[in-house]
């Protein structure tokens, strides 16, 4: 058992520039202020802007940030194998997938075509 939820980076951002609609705003606090979870690729795409600001900062260390584990690494390699997908939306997916976790992301469209994986976007709540 493990995450519910694994917010992509796209949704954090999109939170801190109040960019969602009402209802994603809300759904989003609410998860952030109950223990929110990430991939270490969300943690590094996040910190590895040129300009990061103190919400961002705050989030991540505040978030629960799942690492590369053997089966994490294990499921990235099949999925981007399988999918051709990008090596960052593979390790969201493989994570997600490990940890049984819903991924909050505004590109479902990266993840649609993975088998047993969900995802929820904020702007369509």
């Amino acid at each position: 058992m493990g995450a519910q939820f694994l917010i992509d980076t796209n949704a954090i951002i999109d939170f801190s520039e109040g960019r969602l609609p009402p209802a994603g705003h809300s759904f989003l606090g609410e998860l952030i202020d109950s223990a929110p979870c990430i991939s270490v690729i969300t943690k590094i795409e996040l910190l590895g802007f040129s300009e990061v600001n103190q919400v961002i900062t705050d989030f991540v260390d505040a978030a629960v940030v799942y690492g590369l584990s053997d089966e994490v690494v294990n499921r990235t390699i099949d999925l981007r194998r399988r999918y051709r997908i990008k090596l960052p939306d593979a390790v969201i997916a493989a994570t997600a997938l490990t940890y049984g976790a819903t991924i909050i992301s505004r590109n479902g469209r990266d993840f649609r075509a993975i088998d047993n994986l969900t995802c929820t976007d904020l702007h369509q709540m």
